[in-house]
């Protein structure tokens, strides 16, 4: 019974974690006047491959870095 859990368990992390990040770049992201979604389709246009975990991570630990990102897409 646990078992099935657990393989339940580890596959919704993925989805968690993915949201978690997503709303950290959204907000990150919106504080330099874009959205969310405008923000990911000009990485992809720019050629920039930065995956979500990455940019979550510099949007919180490193804010000038992840500010030098968004001015690079705009």
């Amino acid at each position: 019974h646990a078992w099935t859990h657990a393989f339940r368990g580890r596959k919704e992390k993925k989805r968690v974690f993915r949201a978690l990040w997503n709303t950290q770049i959204n907000a990150a992201v919106r504080a330099e006047g874009l959205t969310y979604g405008k923000f990911v389709n000009a990485l992809k246009k720019k050629g920039v491959k930065i995956d979500r975990k990455i940019l979550s991570n510099l949007a919180q630990n490193e804010p000038e870095t992840f500010k030098k990102i968004v001015e690079f897409v705009k």
